[in-house]
């Protein structure tokens, strides 16, 4: 029998808040050309996302995957640190 993989969307995005328990917000910026425009902005989103052991903190660099329903805005756990913040 062959494995099934399944395709789990992942983002990258810098850690803005920390202080809920066991949650982060996580604001992920991507850039897109404007339709009409042609010029290159920057649009960008918040996200919250699952920590359970509140081990990232504000300013991290954080990669983030999409899993089920946590509550009523987190829908999102962080998978792996990518970069500390700068103290």
């Amino acid at each position: 029998m062959t494995e099934i993989k399944k395709m789990v969307r992942t983002l990258s995005g810098r850690v803005v808040s920390d202080k809920m328990n066991k949650t982060v917000t996580v604001l992920v910026e991507r850039r897109v050309k404007h339709p009409v425009i042609g010029k290159i902005i920057r649009l960008s989103k918040k996200y919250h996302a699952h920590d359970e052991s509140n081990e990232f903190h504000e300013g991290d660099m954080v990669q983030i995957e999409e899993s089920r329903k946590l509550s009523r805005t987190k829908a999102w756990t962080v998978s792996k640190l990518i970069e500390r913040a700068r103290v």
